[in-house]
């Protein structure tokens, strides 16, 4: 029988540390949440309830996710701002062997350099997490937003 309880756990814990991770801006870090081959996409929920494959960002791999956070720190020209994460309860929706599907919503509240503050951001996250490592990790981790409207570049990972 699996313990469901300890399941929502493990997962609760995971998505607190990626929140952690990008609130704190230590985005280095980021990639480490994937395994080798995860995807990682952000879309919005019209084109996702359409079964549009189109993405804001389409991260096929944790290679691209490094070259994105490279980007981010050398390349990319935007203004400075932070992020907050607020991640509902988790509700586990799947499990097969070590991988378990989980969903929760969440918002982002960015906070501008001038001291600005906004919800940036609502949406969900619909996650296959390996558990079969030393680590939980993400296989497949997609951001559906709520709105298709972002005012502003979407520059850090969500």
């Amino acid at each position: 029988m699996v313990d469901t309880a300890a399941l929502v756990g493990t997962v609760s814990e995971l998505l607190a540390d990626y929140a952690h991770c990008i609130d704190s801006d230590d985005l280095e870090r980021w990639p480490d949440f994937f395994t080798e081959q995860a995807h990682y996409r952000i879309t919005t929920m019209f084109n996702h309830d359409q079964g549009l494959p189109v993405g804001i960002i389409d991260a096929r791999n944790r290679n691209m996710m490094k070259d994105r956070v490279a980007a981010l720190r050398k390349a990319n020209i935007f203004e400075p701002q932070r992020y907050r994460h607020i991640v509902s309860a988790v509700r586990i929706t799947g499990q097969s062997g070590g991988l378990v599907q989980a969903e929760a919503s969440f918002i982002v509240v960015r906070t501008m350099i001038d001291g600005s503050q906004d919800l940036f951001l609502s949406g969900r996250y619909l996650d296959s997490i390996d558990l079969s490592g030393d680590r939980p990790q993400f296989v497949d981790k997609l951001v559906v937003l709520d709105s298709d409207k972002i005012d502003t570049l979407l520059a850090i990972p969500l």
